[in-house]
């Protein structure tokens, strides 16, 4: 385990790296594991700590990054009765309610319900854990989705409905019950589930899964679970294994990764983008290709940023704000995997970028967990929405009055970008806070996890 190494001339320690300082790293040897696969992400509504979830060949490892450069591992959630399969090792996982949904492909694992509130009581990490509930409507499952505004988790690859989406009501998060599937379009690799807010009128305010399906995209109206209606399917050209897909913020583009063309026709990474501003009649839009051979695993769209799991090509931070011109650039990357960028299925699996503080987890397959960072986040950027630090400098009480927009939340770091304080309010106008605990030097404060402004403490 290291902490902070900034990206300096292009490497931060041995890893290449373009706009991203490594945070942390903790090797699958310290998580007593041989292999990494994918991650997630909960951040505890009670203190504000935030952690990473990482998939591993023999369970799902918790570590807290509240001081990101210092991580802890929490522990473990061992695999459904102690059973190993070696073969069919990683698993998938997602979060609602403060409770972690995990589930795998080994044969008889179910889906593993963990309380997240128990990693506040661990006195003498790392701790082996037990799941709270386990769901057994199925047994190997390939990936797991949720709509957290619907209390709706979808199984995907699992044995049941051919392989396509397989419903279970999570409302009560320890109780999951089976709520039907659907099947019509077969075998469904991975999907995501949304309540429908984009262009298309006729369907906003339903609940739309758009499954990637190996082959295809299907594209599925799962409002009423006993009656799912099939709403549209599209392909593309050289299509080899469609594997996983993400909307833009505005759900009129979607930006979908082919897991085995890179190997099959020999171009560079191909990430393919769709326009869905008619879900009955999609349309292909235009091809980003990658600066690498590396093949492309999982994406995920936060703001105008599309953040890339590349494997062999670590993260890749890709510039979506042109999407609509048929445009798109790579700003960004941290190469997990130094020794080559060539199509083979080593280094990053998966990448979660959701956390407010803007440190991203990239679970690596080889290597384990790292934390990264955009240091350019702690610089000053007044152009979202303006607020104002009185007294500036200070020493024990500061007011925070915002312009033009309520106060959701604060959060206070220190120059190492490790959060120090984190409080929530609704409040209007301005807000006091209590900084006597501070010791002096400068700070960064962040208002509704969205810019940052420097304070000074005497």
């Amino acid at each position: 385990m290291f902490g902070q190494t900034p990206c300096t001339n292009g490497t931060a320690g041995a890893y290449p790296c373009n706009g991203y300082d490594l945070q942390s790293f903790i090797s699958l040897e310290q998580m007593d594991a041989t292999e990494g696969n994918d991650s997630w992400g909960w951040t505890d509504p009670q203190t504000g700590k935030e952690y990473a979830i990482v998939g591993l060949n023999n369970g799902t490892a918790f570590i807290d990054i509240s001081n990101p450069t210092a991580p802890i591992y929490v522990g473990k959630l061992i695999t459904t009765n102690g059973f190993l399969d070696s073969g069919q090792s990683w698993r998938d996982i997602k979060v609602y309610q403060d409770h972690a949904f995990v589930v795998s492909e080994i044969s008889d694992h179910g889906m593993q319900v963990f309380d997240l509130g128990r990693l506040r009581n661990v006195s003498n990490p790392p701790q082996e854990f037990e799941e709270d509930a386990l769901y057994q409507e199925f047994g190997r499952c390939h990936n797991i989705v949720i709509n957290e505004d619907t209390g709706y988790a979808y199984g995907v690859g699992t044995q049941t409905y051919e392989g396509g989406p397989h419903f279970i009501d999570i409302s009560d998060p320890t109780n999951p019950t089976p709520a039907g599937g659907y099947s019509d379009d077969a075998y469904s690799h991975d999907a995501q589930v949304v309540t429908y807010s984009g262009p298309d009128t006729e369907h906003q305010g339903k609940e739309i899964l758009i499954g990637s399906n190996a082959n295809q995209i299907a594209i599925v109206d799962i409002t009423n679970k006993n009656n799912p209606i099939s709403l549209s399917t599209i392909s593309y050209s050289n299509v080899a294994y469609t594997h996983q897909g993400w909307f833009t913020e505005d759900q009129r583009y979607f930006i979908v990764g082919d897991e085995i063309d890179e190997l099959n026709v020999g171009f560079n990474t191909r990430t393919i983008i769709f326009d869905f501003e008619d879900l009955d009649n999609p349309s292909f839009h235009f091809e980003y290709e990658g600066p690498t051979e590396a093949i492309d695993h999982n994406g995920y769209v936060k703001g105008n940023t599309y953040y890339l799991s590349n494997y062999r090509a670590g993260m890749r931070v890709l510039d979506i704000s042109q999407i609509e011109d048929q445009n798109m650039t790579e700003i960004g990357f941290f190469d997990t995997y130094p020794e080559s960028d060539s199509a083979n299925f080593n280094g990053a699996w998966n990448v979660y970028p959701f956390f407010a503080s803007g440190n991203i987890v990239i679970s690596d397959i080889d290597s384990g967990f790292f934390l990264v960072r955009d240091p350019s986040l702690d610089q000053e950027n007044i152009t979202l929405v303006d607020f104002d630090i009185a007294p500036n400098p200070a020493k024990k009480n500061i007011t925070i009055t915002a312009s033009n927009e309520p106060i959701n939340s604060v959060e206070i770091f220190n120059i190492l970008g490790q959060r120090i304080l984190y409080e929530t309010f609704d409040a209007t106008g301005s807000k006091n806070i209590n900084i006597s605990t501070l010791n002096s030097g400068m700070y960064l404060i962040k208002i509704n996890a969205q810019i940052t402004k420097r304070l000074i403490v005497k």
